[in-house]
């Protein structure tokens, strides 16, 4: 028998016969050169440790933070005198002032010789209910009143009315601006260019940064809350806005054209009714973060839940932070079911039968009188203004959540301080210690090189101009203490990422279970995230580090998911025939097909722990959270909490920075 030897192409003899080939020099890769510079890093610092670390006190101030404080002595002493503040900024509180009192004065707070509000509780129900039915369905409206009577059952209601009235006035405020911004962006690329780099920094400062040079201009309470809501809760809104008018398609606006339409009639007639479902999804966004802020200005002195929850936390009160926590929590599903059923009602209407959409309007209109019925009514009477009970509700849940803590407390103690021990010494403590610990330069040094070799020259000098004005601060020691318990945190974000993710992405049954918990979790204000680990975990950095990977890790798993979902099936198959199994698959195939997703889930992962880890400051996690708290109750530490928040924001680009970049680089 002859056995046919198939004869090597000449390329194949070559390559078969290439001493170059035969002793491959291996490539460096990004990964190898990262791990060098942190060998060099380690053995510089076992030589240099204690050195030029610029390490301050807590009391300590530096020229810097003199002159901060010095400029708002000068501000506060020049306030109605200086034509800048007399004719614009003071008009703008004025204005932000009289709309809040007015949304108060309605809902929430004795409103002129009345010691009620204009509308009291049975009004407000029912207005709930209404708008809910109007714009959603009779199922979000039970929703709706049920959520808000709640409220009054916890003993909560004024603070929950405070609560609305801010974020309401922020929300007004911030579409009255975002719409019209959303819609130019959506019909010119020049502005859109234009104003993305600056909605791209707005997102990625984490809440706390807005407040402290707001509180310079703006003062401490309502107006500076609102203000601060409408900057952070805009660029939702002006981002889906200009990709929903982006999205029409363009053989609908021509035929638009074509038929004689002004740009201004395609507009009104053509692009915004297309794209109405996705201009609601960017109010429903907008809400959202309204909200967040709201109770995160409780800092400085806005009145509401946000104010509660602060309260309790900064007394370790864990069962007073819970209820008002929960009722920020319903107060957020509430405002978020109402905007996501509003979205989908028109696409409802159309597919329902035309008796149901006969019968519609005069429901409506039935329903309208009803609610007037009810608004008289709170306005007349007694038992229909005020909410009747004692807020018993509330105190049985305070009550159950404070034995619960105690219970965690004498049985789980060992349990939790184990873990929390053996996280922060094995893993926190050194990594903090090789932060704070070696020389700035050191340190600055091993940034701008690893941001050169993840993101490029690009992002190496944007690293290098944040690592000079961290230094400038006079607070380097407290920022790298939260880049510490910032990158750790992200690392256990990204390991639970990637293995839910993974899940999720493989299949669609896990996709659909776990989905809902996650857009649920993301709906949460960051404050409820700290109450229940506070009493797992007591007062301490460790609390902040969970609560901010609880917070960021399902915008981690979502990211991840979709991107493993976008691998296509053609090549997975192509895989599982060439005889790899499911561990191959996940890792030789599906991860590094995902790679930019996994980097912009580590972006976002990054931006979401940095933001709830300065937020961990009110329960003992320190560094730059702490001061910037401290600077908002000590008026001798503002300056120093204005460099905190200058130095939380260096750190946020500097992150958006190298990771971006990163992912550009993996999907090019």
């Amino acid at each position: 028998m002859t056995v046919a030897v198939e004869k090597p192409e000449p390329a194949q003899q070559v390559a078969d016969t290439s001493p170059e080939l035969k002793n491959p020099r291996r490539k460096v890769t990004r990964p190898m050169m990262v791990g060098a510079i942190l060998v060099v890093w380690l053995v510089l610092f076992a030589v240099l440790r204690g050195k030029q670390t610029l390490t301050l006190a807590a009391a300590d101030l530096t020229g810097l933070h003199r002159w901060f404080n010095d400029l708002n002595d000068s501000v506060g002493a020049n306030r109605n005198s200086n034509p800048l503040f007399l004719y614009f900024f003071n008009e703008i509180r004025l204005v932000i002032d009289n709309l809040v009192t007015f949304v108060q004065d309605l809902i929430s707070q004795p409103s002129g010789d009345r010691p009620l509000p204009q509308i009291g509780w049975l009004g407000v129900v029912g207005i709930a209910g209404f708008v809910s039915w109007a714009v959603g369905n009779w199922r979000v409206a039970l929703l709706a009143m049920a959520g808000f009577a709640f409220f009054g059952l916890q003993g909560l209601w004024q603070e929950s009315m405070d609560t609305l009235a801010l974020t309401l006035s922020a929300v007004l405020v911030a579409l009255l601006f975002a719409i019209p911004l959303g819609v130019w962006a959506g019909l010119s690329d020049r502005f859109n260019r234009i104003i993305t780099p600056f909605l791209d920094f707005m997102q990625t400062m984490p809440t706390f940064v807005y407040l402290a040079p707001l509180t310079l201009i703006f003062l401490i309470g309502p107006a500076s809350a609102v203000i601060a809501t409408v900057i952070y809760a805009a660029p939702p809104a002006i981002r889906i806005t200009a990709h929903g008018i982006r999205s029409v398609p363009e053989t609908t606006v021509e035929a638009a054209d074509s038929m004689g339409s002004t740009r201004w009639q395609s507009l009104l007639k053509v692009l915004l009714p297309m794209a109405k479902r996705t201009v609601v999804m960017g109010v429903n966004q907008t809400i959202m973060a309204a909200l967040a802020m709201v109770t995160i200005a409780a800092l400085i002195d806005a009145p509401g839940l946000g104010k509660t929850v602060m309260q309790a936390l900064q007394t370790l009160d864990v069962g007073t932070a819970f209820n008002a926590g929960l009722a920020i929590v319903i107060m957020a599903i509430v405002l978020d079911r109402v905007t996501t059923a509003s979205s989908t009602r028109t696409e409802q209407a159309r597919n329902s039968t035309g008796r149901f959409l006969t019968w519609r309007r005069p429901l409506l209109g039935a329903g309208a009188v009803g609610v007037v019925v009810l608004i008289y009514l709170s306005h007349t009477y007694l038992w229909a203004a005020q909410f009747p009970g004692d807020g018993s509700t509330g105190t049985h849940i305070t009550n159950a959540a404070n034995s619960v803590t105690t219970w965690v407390q004498d049985n789980l103690s060992g349990v939790t301080n184990a873990f929390r021990n053996a996280l922060t010494n094995g893993l926190l403590n050194p990594f903090q210690s090789l932060l704070t610990d070696s020389p700035w330069w050191l340190v600055g040094a091993a940034l701008v090189g690893i941001g050169v070799v993840v993101g490029g020259w690009r992002s190496g000098v944007t690293t290098a101009i944040c690592v000079g004005l961290l230094v400038g601060t006079g607070v380097w020691s407290d920022a790298m203490t939260t880049l510490a318990s910032t990158v750790v945190a992200t690392v256990i974000v990204m390991l639970f990422g990637i293995a839910f993710g993974v899940w999720m992405g493989r299949s669609a049954m896990v996709d659909r279970l776990l989905r809902p918990t996650l857009d649920a979790a993301q709906v949460m204000p960051p404050f409820v995230y700290l109450v229940p680990f506070l009493a797992l975990f007591g007062a301490t950095r460790f609390t902040a580090i969970v609560a901010a990977v609880v917070y960021a890790v399902p915008v981690a798993i979502k990211i991840t998911a979709d991107g493993v979902r976008a691998v296509p099936e053609t090549t997975v198959e192509a895989a599982t025939a060439a005889g790899c199994n499911t561990w191959q698959i996940i890792t030789k195939v599906q991860l590094p097909m995902a790679r930019s997703a996994l980097t912009l889930a580590t972006n976002q992962g990054l931006i979401y722990v940095l933001s709830m880890v300065v937020v961990g400051g009110l329960v003992g996690a320190g560094a730059l959270g702490y001061d910037v708290v401290a600077g908002f109750s000590q008026g001798e530490l503002y300056g120093k909490g204005l460099a905190a928040g200058l130095a939380i924001v260096l750190l946020g680009v500097m992150f958006d920075r190298i990771t971006q970049a990163a992912a550009r680089r993996t999907s090019a």
